[in-house]
Protein backbone atom coordinates (compact mmCIF):
# COMPACT_ATOMS: atom_id res chain seq x y z
CA UNK A 1 0.00 0.00 0.00
CA UNK A 2 2.92 2.03 0.93
CA UNK A 3 4.37 1.62 -2.32
CA UNK A 4 1.21 2.37 -4.41
CA UNK A 5 1.07 5.46 -2.65
CA UNK A 6 4.31 6.46 -3.14
CA UNK A 7 4.23 5.68 -6.92
CA UNK A 8 0.97 8.26 -6.57
CA UNK A 9 2.92 11.08 -5.29
CA UNK A 10 5.53 10.64 -7.44
CA UNK A 11 3.34 11.10 -10.27
CA UNK A 12 1.45 13.74 -8.64
CA UNK A 13 4.76 15.70 -8.05
CA UNK A 14 5.99 15.33 -11.61
CA UNK A 15 2.27 16.90 -12.52
CA UNK A 16 2.75 19.51 -10.31
CA UNK A 17 6.00 20.41 -11.18
CA UNK A 18 4.70 20.48 -15.10
CA UNK A 19 1.62 22.33 -14.01
CA UNK A 20 4.35 24.87 -12.93
CA UNK A 21 6.33 25.10 -16.13
CA UNK A 22 2.97 26.51 -17.81
CA UNK A 23 2.44 29.17 -15.04
CA UNK A 24 5.68 30.87 -15.22
CA UNK A 25 7.45 28.92 -12.14
CA UNK A 26 10.60 27.63 -14.19
CA UNK A 27 13.57 29.35 -14.35
CA UNK A 28 15.34 28.21 -17.76
CA UNK A 29 14.09 26.79 -20.64
CA UNK A 30 16.32 23.74 -19.97
CA UNK A 31 14.56 22.84 -16.80
CA UNK A 32 11.30 22.93 -18.62
CA UNK A 33 12.93 20.43 -21.33
CA UNK A 34 13.80 18.31 -18.54
CA UNK A 35 10.39 18.15 -17.28
CA UNK A 36 8.92 17.92 -20.14
CA UNK A 37 11.19 14.87 -21.22
CA UNK A 38 10.62 13.03 -17.40
CA UNK A 39 7.13 13.25 -18.05
CA UNK A 40 7.39 11.64 -21.19
CA UNK A 41 9.29 8.49 -19.75
CA UNK A 42 6.84 8.34 -16.95
CA UNK A 43 3.45 8.12 -19.08
CA UNK A 44 2.42 11.20 -18.56
CA UNK A 45 2.70 12.53 -22.65
CA UNK A 46 3.04 10.29 -25.29
CA UNK A 47 6.18 10.65 -27.43
CA UNK A 48 4.50 12.65 -30.38
CA UNK A 49 3.26 14.97 -27.90
CA UNK A 50 6.58 15.55 -26.42
CA UNK A 51 8.53 16.04 -29.37
CA UNK A 52 6.11 18.72 -30.94
CA UNK A 53 6.73 20.54 -27.34
CA UNK A 54 10.14 20.57 -27.82
CA UNK A 55 10.39 21.99 -31.12
CA UNK A 56 8.10 24.57 -30.18
CA UNK A 57 10.73 25.90 -28.17
CA UNK A 58 13.48 25.02 -30.12
CA UNK A 59 11.90 26.82 -33.23
CA UNK A 60 12.77 30.12 -31.34
CA UNK A 61 16.11 29.55 -31.88
CA UNK A 62 16.16 28.45 -35.33
CA UNK A 63 16.67 30.91 -38.67
CA UNK A 64 15.47 31.17 -41.94
CA UNK A 65 18.08 30.15 -43.79
CA UNK A 66 18.22 26.64 -42.20
CA UNK A 67 14.92 25.83 -43.91
CA UNK A 68 14.79 27.99 -47.21
CA UNK A 69 14.73 26.96 -50.46
CA UNK A 70 18.17 28.28 -52.18
CA UNK A 71 17.83 30.84 -54.59
CA UNK A 72 19.31 27.96 -57.14
CA UNK A 73 16.56 25.51 -56.49
CA UNK A 74 13.59 28.50 -57.19
CA UNK A 75 10.77 27.89 -59.61
CA UNK A 76 9.99 31.47 -60.87
CA UNK A 77 8.61 33.13 -63.28
CA UNK A 78 9.70 36.42 -65.27
CA UNK A 79 6.97 39.58 -65.27
CA UNK A 80 6.69 39.29 -69.34
CA UNK A 81 5.68 35.66 -69.31
CA UNK A 82 2.83 34.85 -70.56
CA UNK A 83 -0.22 33.26 -69.28
CA UNK A 84 0.41 29.99 -71.57
CA UNK A 85 3.68 29.63 -70.69
CA UNK A 86 3.22 29.77 -67.29
CA UNK A 87 0.62 27.72 -67.17
CA UNK A 88 2.79 25.08 -68.91
CA UNK A 89 5.20 25.86 -65.94
CA UNK A 90 2.88 25.30 -63.37
CA UNK A 91 1.48 21.99 -64.72
CA UNK A 92 5.46 20.64 -64.93
CA UNK A 93 6.22 22.05 -61.48
CA UNK A 94 2.83 21.13 -59.44
CA UNK A 95 3.70 23.85 -57.43
CA UNK A 96 0.85 26.31 -56.12
CA UNK A 97 2.82 29.99 -55.76
CA UNK A 98 5.47 31.27 -57.92
CA UNK A 99 8.02 34.24 -57.39
CA UNK A 100 7.97 36.38 -60.19
CA UNK A 101 10.72 38.44 -61.45
CA UNK A 102 11.59 41.48 -62.72
CA UNK A 103 12.33 41.60 -66.48
CA UNK A 104 15.05 43.00 -66.51
CA UNK A 105 16.45 42.56 -62.86
CA UNK A 106 16.70 38.91 -61.70
CA UNK A 107 17.46 40.16 -58.45
CA UNK A 108 14.44 41.77 -57.91
CA UNK A 109 10.88 39.79 -57.00
CA UNK A 110 8.04 42.06 -58.03
CA UNK A 111 5.57 39.70 -56.91
CA UNK A 112 3.86 36.23 -56.12
CA UNK A 113 1.60 34.35 -58.66
CA UNK A 114 -1.07 31.79 -57.11
CA UNK A 115 -1.70 28.77 -59.84
CA UNK A 116 -5.31 29.03 -58.89
CA UNK A 117 -5.46 32.78 -60.63
CA UNK A 118 -4.22 31.28 -63.83
CA UNK A 119 -6.52 28.14 -63.59
CA UNK A 120 -9.12 30.69 -63.34
CA UNK A 121 -8.16 31.71 -66.89
CA UNK A 122 -8.31 28.55 -68.66
CA UNK A 123 -11.27 29.25 -70.47
CA UNK A 124 -10.85 33.01 -71.17
CA UNK A 125 -8.79 33.44 -74.19
CA UNK A 126 -5.82 35.15 -71.98
CA UNK A 127 -2.93 33.41 -73.32
CA UNK A 128 -0.98 36.22 -74.25
CA UNK A 129 -1.54 38.25 -71.62
CA UNK A 130 1.52 38.36 -69.05
CA UNK A 131 1.96 37.32 -65.52
CA UNK A 132 2.55 40.52 -64.47
CA UNK A 133 -1.67 41.37 -64.85
CA UNK A 134 -2.19 38.79 -62.54
CA UNK A 135 0.41 39.50 -59.33
CA UNK A 136 -0.03 39.60 -55.11
CA UNK A 137 2.06 41.56 -53.45
CA UNK A 138 5.35 39.58 -52.03
CA UNK A 139 6.75 40.58 -48.61
CA UNK A 140 10.59 39.80 -48.00
CA UNK A 141 12.48 38.41 -45.35
CA UNK A 142 16.06 38.45 -43.89
CA UNK A 143 17.82 35.42 -43.44
CA UNK A 144 18.52 35.77 -40.37
CA UNK A 145 14.81 35.75 -38.74
CA UNK A 146 14.15 33.36 -36.55
CA UNK A 147 11.46 30.85 -37.00
CA UNK A 148 8.99 32.20 -34.28
CA UNK A 149 8.48 35.57 -35.81
CA UNK A 150 8.83 34.25 -39.27
CA UNK A 151 5.16 32.34 -38.24
CA UNK A 152 3.80 35.62 -36.69
CA UNK A 153 4.55 37.32 -39.62
CA UNK A 154 3.09 34.65 -42.08
CA UNK A 155 -0.19 34.68 -39.58
CA UNK A 156 -0.98 38.57 -39.56
CA UNK A 157 0.23 38.92 -43.59
CA UNK A 158 -2.45 36.41 -44.23
CA UNK A 159 0.12 35.17 -46.62
CA UNK A 160 1.81 31.45 -47.23
CA UNK A 161 5.42 32.29 -49.39
CA UNK A 162 8.29 34.56 -48.54
CA UNK A 163 10.97 35.76 -50.21
CA UNK A 164 14.51 35.42 -48.28
CA UNK A 165 16.89 38.27 -48.67
CA UNK A 166 20.60 38.35 -47.40
CA UNK A 167 22.32 40.69 -45.57
CA UNK A 168 23.24 42.56 -48.99
CA UNK A 169 19.68 42.84 -50.10
CA UNK A 170 19.94 40.29 -52.75
CA UNK A 171 17.74 37.14 -53.08
CA UNK A 172 18.91 34.12 -50.93
CA UNK A 173 15.60 31.52 -51.31
CA UNK A 174 11.88 31.57 -50.94
CA UNK A 175 10.30 30.41 -47.87
CA UNK A 176 6.86 29.07 -46.90
CA UNK A 177 4.74 28.57 -44.09
CA UNK A 178 4.17 24.70 -44.23
CA UNK A 179 8.13 24.86 -44.10
CA UNK A 180 8.29 26.54 -41.29
CA UNK A 181 5.36 24.66 -39.12
CA UNK A 182 6.88 21.29 -39.91
CA UNK A 183 9.36 22.17 -38.29
CA UNK A 184 7.06 21.91 -35.22
CA UNK A 185 5.02 18.92 -36.59
CA UNK A 186 7.55 16.93 -38.42
CA UNK A 187 7.54 15.67 -41.84
CA UNK A 188 5.44 12.43 -43.03
CA UNK A 189 7.73 9.44 -42.68
CA UNK A 190 8.43 6.98 -45.29
CA UNK A 191 10.51 3.81 -45.97
CA UNK A 192 13.43 6.14 -46.11
CA UNK A 193 13.09 7.93 -43.23
CA UNK A 194 15.58 7.44 -40.59
CA UNK A 195 14.55 6.11 -36.64
CA UNK A 196 14.11 9.05 -33.72
CA UNK A 197 17.69 8.88 -32.64
CA UNK A 198 19.08 10.24 -35.98
CA UNK A 199 16.58 13.54 -35.17
CA UNK A 200 18.98 16.01 -32.78
CA UNK A 201 21.64 14.92 -34.98
CA UNK A 202 23.22 16.10 -38.12
CA UNK A 203 26.29 12.89 -38.69
CA UNK A 204 25.54 9.29 -37.69
CA UNK A 205 28.07 6.71 -38.52
CA UNK A 206 25.71 3.47 -40.09
CA UNK A 207 29.48 1.49 -40.64
CA UNK A 208 33.29 2.12 -40.61
CA UNK A 209 33.55 4.29 -43.47
CA UNK A 210 30.00 4.94 -43.78
CA UNK A 211 27.77 7.60 -42.61
CA UNK A 212 24.55 9.03 -42.73
CA UNK A 213 24.56 13.41 -43.55
CA UNK A 214 21.63 15.57 -43.06
CA UNK A 215 21.91 17.83 -46.83
CA UNK A 216 21.31 21.11 -43.86
CA UNK A 217 24.23 19.94 -41.80
CA UNK A 218 26.42 23.40 -41.69
CA UNK A 219 30.01 22.94 -43.24
CA UNK A 220 32.01 23.84 -40.96
CA UNK A 221 30.38 21.49 -38.15
CA UNK A 222 30.96 18.61 -41.73
CA UNK A 223 34.45 19.81 -41.84
CA UNK A 224 34.57 19.25 -37.73
CA UNK A 225 33.57 16.00 -37.97
CA UNK A 226 35.33 14.66 -41.19
CA UNK A 227 38.69 16.70 -40.38
CA UNK A 228 37.82 17.94 -44.18
CA UNK A 229 38.04 21.31 -45.79
CA UNK A 230 35.23 22.52 -47.75
CA UNK A 231 35.10 26.50 -48.13
CA UNK A 232 32.36 27.84 -46.40
CA UNK A 233 32.41 31.01 -48.34
CA UNK A 234 30.26 30.58 -51.03
CA UNK A 235 27.78 28.08 -49.29
CA UNK A 236 26.52 27.87 -45.62
CA UNK A 237 25.65 23.74 -45.57
CA UNK A 238 26.58 20.83 -47.11
CA UNK A 239 23.80 20.61 -49.60
CA UNK A 240 25.07 23.80 -51.39
CA UNK A 241 28.30 22.20 -51.86
CA UNK A 242 26.37 19.38 -53.30
CA UNK A 243 24.05 21.34 -55.46
CA UNK A 244 26.94 23.17 -56.55
CA UNK A 245 29.08 19.67 -57.92
CA UNK A 246 26.11 18.50 -59.82
CA UNK A 247 24.75 22.39 -60.93
CA UNK A 248 21.54 20.80 -60.89
CA UNK A 249 19.31 19.59 -58.13
CA UNK A 250 20.04 15.77 -57.92
CA UNK A 251 17.22 12.71 -57.84
CA UNK A 252 17.42 10.13 -55.62
CA UNK A 253 20.00 7.51 -55.83
CA UNK A 254 22.45 9.74 -57.48
CA UNK A 255 25.95 9.70 -56.63
CA UNK A 256 29.13 12.48 -56.72
CA UNK A 257 32.46 12.28 -55.54
CA UNK A 258 34.29 15.19 -53.94
CA UNK A 259 37.68 14.89 -52.80
CA UNK A 260 38.38 11.76 -50.94
CA UNK A 261 34.34 11.57 -50.60
CA UNK A 262 32.00 9.41 -52.22
CA UNK A 263 28.33 11.38 -51.92
CA UNK A 264 25.20 9.47 -52.22
CA UNK A 265 21.75 11.17 -52.49
CA UNK A 266 19.40 9.28 -50.24
CA UNK A 267 16.20 11.62 -50.06
CA UNK A 268 15.31 14.06 -51.91
CA UNK A 269 12.43 16.17 -53.18
CA UNK A 270 11.35 18.60 -56.23
CA UNK A 271 13.11 21.85 -53.82
CA UNK A 272 16.06 20.04 -52.50
CA UNK A 273 17.95 17.38 -51.29
CA UNK A 274 17.67 16.31 -47.78
CA UNK A 275 19.36 12.92 -46.37
CA UNK A 276 23.25 12.10 -47.89
CA UNK A 277 24.64 8.88 -47.79
CA UNK A 278 28.81 9.81 -47.68
CA UNK A 279 31.80 7.05 -47.66
CA UNK A 280 35.51 7.73 -47.87
CA UNK A 281 36.55 6.98 -51.20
Amino acid sequence: MSEDRSSGDTSKSWLSRLADAWSGEINTREELLEIIRESAKRGLMDVEAQRIIESTLQVSERQVREIMIPRAQMVALRADETVSNAMAGLIESAHSRFPVIATDNPDEVVGILFAKDLLKLVNNHCDDATVMEFLRPVFFVPESTHLDKLIREFRSKKSHMAIVVNEYGGIAGLVTFEDALEQIVGEIDDEHDEDESFEDQDIREMHPGEWLVKAFTPIAEFNDYFKSNFSNDDFDTIAGIILNAFERLPEQGEVIELDRWRFSVLQADNRTIRLLKVEVR
